[in-house]
């Protein structure tokens, strides 16, 4: 099991910054939100910016695993709304961002975007459904793996627990679409305790990446979740992905939230 640092955590300092900081915490990569890199338009990142930003965060040593908050910037994206320009916008977006994940050297794009998949009227939810076919069909072209995050309720509407996630992933059924659990959102959400439902899905292939944070949106550690159970749980079924460390309160500040996080879960990983 290896952890990535989502980069926003640090995204007051530069991209090498970024990269060079995680590696010597001990991340094994960083997942890259896109705004990030670019706040209006990262899917429109030209060829050489992108193999720059490739060579340096693999030349550090904290190479770019995945992407996430994809749907952030441009601002005014949903893969709910039935007005057909905004539709061909938002899928154009999220083709492109396919695209810059596999420049980046990523393997895995994580579609969460609560605010961009509300659901209001009907059709709604069957316009989500069909956005995620098309990535799934797009990610495969790249032998990427595009998943589908759950949030809790409290975020948004439509895929907002682990099994309605991974309903439609299976009633899509293709190999490159995927769901997976973030800790936090589980623990708002979820009826059950995030190592059971660890321990019931991963067996089953639909879960394909972890976000390690706490219900109180902090980071590992820094609340009152253990995550002791929960490593326990992806050791115990085999899980080899990555899991990828996202609070959103950055408490004292970003950079000391980050090396907080990496301590404490490797702690919890060394052999007894």
């Amino acid at each position: 099991m290896r952890i990535a640092l989502c980069n926003e955590v640090v995204a007051g300092l530069g991209f090498r910054e970024q990269a060079r900081l995680a590696a010597g915490l001990g991340y094994a990569g960083l997942e890259v939100a896109p705004f990030t890199l670019d706040a209006e338009a990262p899917h429109r990142l030209p060829a050489s910016r992108r193999a720059e930003l490739r060579r340096i965060a693999e030349g550090e040593g904290a190479p770019i695993t995945s992407l996430h908050w994809l749907l952030v910037a441009p601002t005014g994206l949903s893969i709910t709304s039935g007005d057909p320009a905004l539709r061909t916008r938002t899928l154009d977006v999220v083709q492109r961002l396919i695209g810059l994940a596999a420049d980046l050297g990523a393997t895995l794009l994580v579609h969460g975007s609560p605010k961009q998949r509300q659901v209001e009227a009907d059709g709604d939810a069957v316009r989500a459904e069909e956005v995620m076919a098309k990535a799934g069909a797009w990610a495969a072209q790249h032998g990427l793996t595009y998943c589908l995050e759950a949030l809790d309720s409290r975020q948004t509407n439509w895929a907002t627990t682990v099994v309605e996630a991974i309903a439609i992933v299976e009633r899509i059924n293709l190999p490159s679409l995927k769901t997976m659990l973030d800790v936090s959102a589980a623990g708002n959400g979820e009826a059950e305790p995030v190592e059971a439902l660890l321990r019931r899905y991963v067996p089953s292939g639909w879960i394909a990446h972890v976000h390690l944070n706490d219900r109180n949106r902090r980071g590992p550690g820094q609340g009152d979740d253990r995550f002791g159970p929960v490593l326990r749980a992806l050791h115990d079924t085999g899980y080899r992905g990555f899991c990828a460390v996202e609070p959103f309160d950055y408490h004292p500040d970003g950079p000391t939230c980050a090396a907080r996080a990496i301590g404490y879960l490797s702690g919890l990983m060394e052999p007894a």
